[in-house]
């Protein structure tokens, strides 16, 4: 039970549902609708399936972006400016949290441990983080609407 405790999957919501408004995918937090409505019910493992299907999705946005070139001095930095991330996740999560809390003030990211591709060299990383979060909304809804999407006069029920 402390175990479980300790693993318990917070809910991804960042406050900026839009799946009031008829959005199948939420554009803040990226869960699709049924998920957002049915969260409190869900156990911890089908909460965890979620949440690995998100980062796993944003990873895969961020490394199209980026490379971490040096993990340690990443998390040194998200550690010294007191900026949360997922510790045993994927540094590119935590690239993410980093963009997210400082995109407007970080002007070198190799100072970060991060290493931009070279066709967003010169892109504002406000302008990025926005492109991943654009790109990671895509992504969930594409994969929203290759196995979840039904016909308008089903019933939708938890897959999970």
């Amino acid at each position: 039970m402390a175990r479980e405790l300790l693993n318990k999957i917070k809910t991804p919501c960042i406050g900026v549902c839009s799946t009031g408004i008829g959005d199948s995918v939420c554009r803040g937090c990226k869960r699709y609708a049924h998920e957002v409505i049915h969260w409190n019910a869900y156990t911890q493992q089908q909460k965890r399936i979620i949440d690995d299907r998100l980062n796993q999705f944003l990873a895969q946005v961020v490394e199209t972006k980026l490379r971490v070139n040096d993990a340690n001095l990443l998390k040194w930095h998200l550690d010294a400016q007191q900026i949360v991330y997922p510790a045993n996740k994927s540094p590119y999560l935590w690239a993410y949290e980093l963009l997210r809390a400082g995109a407007s003030q970080i002007k070198d990211v190799e100072l970060y441990g991060l290493y931009l591709d070279a066709q967003y060299r010169y892109t504002p990383l406000t302008d990025i983080r926005r492109a991943i979060d654009d790109e990671f909304h895509l992504l969930s809804q594409a994969h929203y609407d290759r196995y979840f999407k039904i016909s308008e006069n089903a019933i939708l029920e938890p897959l999970i």
